[in-house]
């Protein structure tokens, strides 16, 4: 018999691929088992009472390269989960051994399943074991806790605002300002000494150059050429101002020539006696600041003297103004004292203009332009966005909800054969038709409380994507139009879950062609038998609405009555 290798061959790699075969199963099969993690949960109670807590332990064995994952959030509803320890690491022979608390409580009686916890290990996903847990109700002992009727409502006094401290600030600025005007611009400041010799008449202002001359040094300290030309400075300014404007200015010869000119013209009748006196005076005068002559101190005196002498003489000889003189005087001093109050009035306006501009731009600058109008102007927002705000509970289950007014109860248009099988309350602040406004609905089912159910979340009894598109239908049947929606979960502060629905709208203005654009938020939650609905409207493009609106919905808590009995124990 012929030996076939070929048939042997075809054999031996069977068997060979058979051997391969099961070698990298069984690798994989311990591979898989050396990468195999063991997932367990511990509680260390199944039964508390309302507001209690419990430790939720979720321990997970893995190797030390895996990566662990644990639940994050509020994953454990209908329980709450209260605080989430750090991940506790523990070494177990060649693997890692991770545990991680979650305190976790419920503050409403009933049996509550929390669910499978996923915990995500290399990218693979195990699940917990679901657990039931008991809520059990506090017993009170009405034979050792007395029980007091409702207390009625008081009046609560109004806390003053701080309007008076900026009131006293504003005051006390313009006064201020007031008293800097009044003491640089208007006040009659007294008059220096030069200021009283300018206000003097030419004649009287002579005399008195000359006493001060008098009293001088200049002779003792032989300054013969500053004595000079003080005396000749004298007499022809009281020439300039009285006989002849260009006094100052003329030479010597020049200035007798015009005296002589006026006298043979009969305009001034001065004596040739006083021209000659002037003349040989000037003359000295020009000798000495010019030639360096040196006269002696008691010619000096009589020069003196003998020009207090002519100025006598030419006020003589000057004839007395007349009526209309006097009256053109007059005149031109009002006129004078007209412009002078002029500029002072035109000087107050305009510091008063550039510091009004100056503040206006430097608070514009610092706290933006919009907000400084409008807290000049006002701006209803603004002032409802900075008044005293009120936190308060409305309805029963209680809505807890921060707003910058009190909200009102009114009465709810319940159909009479409705008012048996439901029971609503209503509290609000403004209108539809006022745009900026608060509402808070609460509708109660007059059906037994379910029971509690077996599975991980009880059914509502309100179905709040109905309410909602109701809701819009009755934003339709008030008039407002081209209403935009938009919807998406909403959780509250403390966990409470609900539906959001927000959007646009316009609201025509009765009576008038005005249209007014708006935003709104819906805000519901259901819970067993009732329905809680929140309502808010507010103009569009308004920042002051905005931020109200955003400060209005991270105050929004719904809490039941033990929650609210706990944070008063506290």
């Amino acid at each position: 018999m012929k030996y076939d290798f070929r048939y042997n061959n075809r054999i031996l790699v069977i068997r060979l691929r058979s051997s391969v075969f099961g070698l990298f199963s069984l690798f994989f099969f311990f591979l898989s088992f050396s990468a195999f993690a063991q997932v367990k949960t511990e509680i260390d109670t199944t039964k508390i009472r309302i507001g209690e807590q419990i430790n939720y332990k979720i321990k997970v064995e893995a190797d030390s390269s895996a990566l662990v994952v644990f639940p994050e959030g509020q994953t454990f509803m209908p329980l709450e989960a209260v605080e989430a320890l750090k991940i506790d690491t523990t070494k177990k022979d060649a693997k890692f051994l991770l545990s991680r608390i979650y305190k976790l409580t419920q503050f409403d009686s009933g049996s509550y399943i929390i669910p499978r916890q996923k915990i995500i290990i290399d990218e693979k996903s195990f699940f917990t074991d679901s657990l039931r847990i008991d809520v059990n109700t506090i017993v009170v002992d009405t034979t050792k806790q007395k029980l007091y009727d409702i207390k009625p409502i008081i009046e609560v006094e109004k806390t003053g605002s701080n309007w008076w401290k900026w009131l006293l600030g504003i005051l006390l600025a313009i006064a201020l300002v007031a008293f800097l005007l009044y003491w640089f611009i208007w006040r009659k400041k007294p008059l220096t000494e030069e200021e009283e010799i300018a206000l003097l008449p030419p004649y009287d202002r002579a005399k008195l150059a000359l006493q001060k001359l008098d009293e001088s040094q200049y002779l003792i300290r032989s300054e013969v050429k500053d004595y000079y030309s003080e005396l000749t400075f004298i007499i022809r300014k009281y020439l300039d101002e009285k006989v002849y404007d260009r006094a100052l200015e003329s030479t010597t010869d020049e200035l007798i020539s015009r005296l002589i000119l006026l006298k043979d013209g009969n305009q001034i009748p001065l004596s040739k006696d006083t021209i000659k006196n002037l003349e040989s005076i000037l003359k000295r005068a020009d000798l000495v600041k010019f030639a360096k002559s040196a006269p002696d101190t008691a010619l000096a005196e009589m020069d003196k003297a003998t020009i207090n002498k002519e100025i006598d003489h030419v006020k003589e000889s000057l004839p007395e103004p007349t009526e209309e003189e006097k009256l053109l005087n007059q005149q031109y001093k009002e006129d004078q004292e007209r412009k002078k109050k002029r500029r002072k009035v035109i000087l107050t306006v305009a510091i008063s203009v550039f510091l009004l501009i100056a503040t206006f731009v430097g608070f514009g600058i610092k706290y933006g332009f919009s907000y400084v109008k409008d807290t000049i102007i006002g701006h209803e927002s603004k002032e409802l966005l900075e008044g005293n705000w009120v936190e308060s509970a409305y309805g029963f289950p209680p809505v807890w909800i921060e707003t910058p007014k009190v909200l009102k109860r009114v009465d709810s248009p319940v159909p009479e054969e409705a008012k048996e099988q439901m029971t609503m309350t209503t509290f609000v602040y403004g209108t539809l038709l006022d745009v900026f406004s608060v509402a808070i609905n609460t509708t109660t089912l007059n059906v037994p409380k379910q029971e509690a159910q077996t599975k991980e979340t009880k059914n509502p009894t309100f179905d709040l994507l109905k309410v909602s598109e109701l809701s819009i239908k009755g934003f339709e049947s008030k008039g407002a139009t081209d209403i935009t929606v938009k919807r998406e979960k909403f959780n509250t502060p403390n966990a409470a879950e609900g539906l959001k629905t927000y959007g646009t709208l316009n609201i025509k203005v009765p009576n008038t062609d005005y249209v007014m654009n708006a935003e709104y938020a819906l805000f519901m939650f259901s819970n067993e038998n009732v329905l809680q609905q929140i309502i808010l409207t507010w103009p569009a493009d308004d920042t002051y609405a905005d931020e109200m609106v955003q400060r209005i919905i991270d105050s929004i808590e719904l809490k039941s009555d033990e929650q609210v009995a706990n944070e008063g124990e506290e």
